[in-house]
């Protein structure tokens, strides 16, 4: 059973994408339930409406992190130890990532790589985000980006795609 979920609505991020994700997050966390993220799209006013509102930060970004747990960082994710959390099909809310494709498309561009590659690293790094990784330190981002890169190596998603 995958214990790893992809919600998503929209064309931007397909069906068979959403299933290559969830196995490759498969095994990467300790849990005793399936756990759900959800994936939203959006273009740059509405990401910058979120900053704004979320973090008081008046601009574009690329993407946001809504974690719904707290202190899970390499942590077993135990069904009982986060009730409200729960969902009626018996699922885990890690919580929520929104990217911005009109910027994921100028970064893409601007570091000579491919669009579904920046995807793919903005989804796993909001991801990650939600897992209690992050990058305020020099080791928090080494941490965070090893992490990211194992993941993408899954996918068969390089630097040069």
């Amino acid at each position: 059973m995958n214990m790893f979920r992809i919600d998503c609505d929209g064309e931007e991020f397909p069906a068979e994408k959403i299933s290559a994700l969830e196995k490759a997050m498969e095994g990467f966390v300790q849990t005793d339930t399936p756990l759900v993220i959800e994936f939203i799209f959006v273009d740059g006013e509405e990401i910058r409406r979120l900053n704004r509102e979320q973090r008081s930060i008046d601009k574009v970004t690329d993407v946001l992190s809504f974690p719904a747990l707290d202190g899970i960082k390499d942590e077993a994710i135990r069904a009982d130890e986060h009730p409200f959390e729960m969902d009626e099909d018996g699922n885990l809310l890690l919580g929520s990532v929104a990217v911005c494709c009109d910027r994921a498309k100028e970064q893409a561009e601007e570091y000579g790589h491919s669009y579904e590659r920046e995807l793919h690293y903005l989804l796993v790094h909001g991801i990650m985000h939600c897992l209690g990784y992050d990058h305020m330190t020099d080791e928090e981002k080494s941490e965070m980006r090893a992490k990211e890169e194992y993941i993408l190596a899954k996918l068969g998603i390089t630097r040069e795609n």
